[in-house]
């Protein structure tokens, strides 16, 4: 399962919410749905606008588990 830890990135930025849609050109609510984990996908053209924003790779805000791992604990 892929992780968006964009919060982390957020927090270390110091960029709020809304400042980020803004700035990425999403709607608030659809950022909120990537930073709960509840999204589906994600356009690649958003992921490199977020990067860009907040000076970043998609690596640092895109983690990969394994869902088995998950189970296990």
């Amino acid at each position: 399962m892929i992780i968006v830890n964009l919060d982390v990135m957020m927090s270390k930025r110091k960029i709020s919410s809304y400042e980020l849609a803004k700035k990425v050109g999403i709607t608030p609510a659809n950022l909120s749905i990537l930073k709960t984990n509840k999204g589906k996908a994600i356009r690649f053209s958003t992921l490199n606008e977020i990067c860009k924003v907040l000076d970043c790779t998609p690596g640092d805000i895109l983690e990969y588990r394994d869902e088995d791992d998950e189970n296990k604990e």
